[in-house]
C-alpha cells in the first residue's frame, strides 16, 4: 500500500516506522523544519508543508495514494488532512485526543473511516505497568499482528468451505463472522462460507498473503 501519514510527532514516527518494516510505501508531510528534516534521515520521503492544504497533499501523491493518516496534535488540522484523503478516495484514520467532549467524536466520526485515541492506549500501558503486568510486551506483540476484517468475494476459494475446512496458517485466528444484514458474531466452525460474508481475524504480516489469497477471487 502507499499511505501518507500527516504529522511527524510521536504517534506518526512510530506508525511511518511499522508500516515502513512492514513493506509498505510511506510519504511523510511534516510542517516543521526540524521534524521534517529528522523524518528525512530516517529514511523516509518527506514533503514539507501544511498537511491541511489540498497542493501539500497533492504534492505528497494524495491522487494515488491507498490511505491519509493525520496524526498531528492539532485535530481541525487532521480533519482537513482527512477529508482531502477521503475526496481522493483514500482510507481515512484521524487522531484525536480523549480530552475532548464526546459529541465532538461523533462528529468527526461521521467523516472519516477511524478515529485512534493515543492517550487512551497510553493510560492503559500506565495502568498495565502499575498493577504489575508487563505492557512492553504486550505493545511489541502488537506491533506483529494486524487486526482486519475481510469480505469473502465471489469465486474465492473459501465460498463454500466450512470454517474448520479453511487452510489458514496456524497463528492466524478467525474470532467473527457476519453475513448481511446480521452483525459479526461468535464463528461456528461448521458455518459454511459465502461470498459476501465478512470474517474478523488477528494476523501477523508473514500471514497476510496467505489469509488473503483464500478470501479473494479465484484467478
Amino acid at each position: 500500500m502507499r499511505v501518507i501519514v500527516v504529522g511527524y510527532g510521536r504517534v506518526g514516527r512510530r506508525t511511518a516506522r511499522i508500516l515502513s518494516e512492514e513493506g509498505h510505501e510511506c510519504v511523510l508531510v511534516e510542517r516543521d523544519p526540524d521534524r521534517a528534516e529528522r523524518a528525512r534521515s530516517a529514511g523516509f520521503e518527506v514533503v514539507e508543508g501544511n498537511g491541511e492544504e489540498e497542493s501539500v497533499l497533492r504534492e505528497a501523491g494524495v491522487e494515488s495514494a491507498d490511505a491519509v493518516g493525520a496524526f498531528t496534535p492539532d485535530l481541525n488540522a487532521n480533519f482537513a488532512a482527512c477529508m482531502v484523503g477521503d475526496h481522493h478516495g483514500c482510507r481515512t484514520v484521524l487522531r484525536i485526543d480523549e480530552d475532548y467532549r464526546e459529541e465532538i467524536y461523533e462528529k468527526y466520526a461521521e467523516n472519516v473511516d477511524e478515529i485512534v485515541y493515543p492517550e487512551r492506549l497510553g493510560a492503559a500501558g500506565a495502568k498495565t505497568a502499575m498493577l504489575g503486568g508487563d505492557f512492553n510486551a504486550i505493545a511489541d506483540l502488537a506491533a506483529n499482528l494486524q487486526l482486519r476484517v475481510l469480505e469473502v468475494a465471489d469465486g474465492a476459494p473459501a465460498v463454500g468451505r466450512r470454517l474448520s475446512e479453511l487452510d489458514l496458517p496456524e497463528n492466524v485466528k478467525i474470532y467473527a463472522h457476519g453475513r448481511d444484514p446480521d452483525a459479526l458474531t461468535i464463528p461456528l466452525p461448521g458455518t459454511e462460507l459465502r461470498a459476501g460474508d465478512e470474517l474478523a481475524m488477528i494476523l501477523d504480516v508473514e500471514s497476510a498473503d496467505a489469509v488473503r489469497s483464500q478470501f479473494s477471487a479465484a484467478t
